[in-house]
């Protein structure tokens, strides 16, 4: 895994050359102006999305298309996806399917890379960056101008520590930044929205638990973002002045512990502080057990995404939102953006089976108690 270190600066940089994060450089070999490559049509041209059926490639979608940019889709059922979005076009493949990537990629000017295989067999990491780095060369074959990847970010401490998923998330991002296009890592820590797993886990956590055990690894801080930031960033990455890869965290604005998370999304929900019990020996590991029987989320997932718990989640800085063009200093409060998660929620309908009638029980004994 990389070391964790800030993104250099971008200034001063000798244009044409790709730097990594030990400050060596080569020279790029093909053109990578996106506004030299703009389309015909007057539009920014096509941006290709991978993950779009997943819950930030849909979150993004619609501000890619405001923004300019014609859609095209990367998906392992395009017949699926056509069905529910037909205004994008889509292309049948996976990023495993170097064939498939070389399709997607041709004539787009910019893709954004949103895919990972987070408790997906004993290897995922490996096959995680072994995919990213047969992307970046199929991008770079294409004579794509910008890759984005939404990554996450590097836990502060002992970095032999970290969980397999964010060493994963880490190394996917280098693998990207070291092709021959000029590529933006955004770093992220849990991202707030109706749909993202970190959010899932953390709502049902505090839904259903009125009482909870809190281990001592919920001490650990991090600085939530919501998506609607995130989709922000996103976009205006895509046309960030860049003469060499790079990589910035991408923080939110409060800095909170697990607990303070917990109690947050409480609030949203409209319920009282969950009390919490603490038990220092109850290892990240052995709370994923139980997760299982209480959130909506794949437990091999929330295994993995609980493993990365152990350490503070920080940012180095906050610099890339005053790098946006327009810049982005107004970001939505953890508060702000659970609350607009609970309201998405609620437009999609009640939670099905035995815990969504628990969560509707317990919301009407609250209300009925408040005075």
């Amino acid at each position: 895994m990389e070391q964790d270190r800030p993104a250099a600066s971008l200034e001063g940089k000798r244009a044409g050359t790709h730097f990594n994060d030990t400050g060596r450089g080569r020279a790029l070999t093909h053109e990578h102006s996106s506004e030299r490559r703009a389309a015909a049509d007057g539009s920014r041209g096509t941006v290709l999305v991978t993950g779009a059926t997943g819950f930030v490639g849909r979150a993004v979608r619609p501000a890619l298309a405001a923004a300019g940019w014609r859609l095209r889709g990367l998906t392992r059922d395009a017949a699926r996806a056509r069905a529910r979005a037909p205004d994008l076009e889509w292309v049948q493949g996976d990023v495993a399917d170097r064939a498939a990537c070389a399709r997607a990629l041709a004539s787009c000017q910019a893709a954004l890379y949103l895919v990972h295989e987070i408790g997906q067999g004993d290897d995922y990491h490996r096959r995680e960056v072994s995919e990213a780095a047969g992307f970046a060369d199929a991008a770079a074959a294409a004579g794509v101008g910008r890759i984005v990847y939404l990554g996450g970010l590097a836990p502060r401490g002992d970095p032999d520590a970290t969980s397999e998923h964010l060493r994963s998330r880490l190394d996917v991002g280098a693998a990207l930044r070291a092709g021959n296009v000029p590529t933006v890592e955004l770093r992220a820590s849990m991202i707030v929205g109706h749909g993202s797993l970190s959010w899932i886990i953390v709502r049902d956590l505090a839904a259903r638990l009125p009482v909870m055990v809190l281990p001592s690894w919920l001490r650990s801080r991090t600085e939530p973002v919501a998506i609607d930031d995130v989709v922000v960033a996103l976009v205006r990455t895509l046309d960030m002045p860049l003469e060499a890869s790079a990589w910035f965290d991408l923080p939110g604005p409060d800095r909170l512990s697990g607990r303070e998370v917990l109690e947050g999304a409480a609030r949203a929900l409209g319920l009282d502080r969950p009390r919490m019990l603490s038990v220092p020996l109850l290892t990240p590991r052995l709370s994923s057990l139980w997760l299982r029987f209480v959130t909506r989320a794949r437990w091999s997932v929330a295994r993995e995404i609980v493993v990365g718990l152990t350490s503070d989640l920080l940012a180095h800085d906050d610099r890339v939102w005053g790098l946006l063009d327009p810049p982005h200093p107004r970001r939505l409060t953890f508060s702000e953006a659970a609350r607009r998660a609970v309201d998405a929620e609620l437009r999609e309908g009640p939670v099905d089976g035995a815990w969504g009638t628990f969560e509707r029980a317990r919301a009407v004994l609250a209300a009925a108690l408040k005075p």
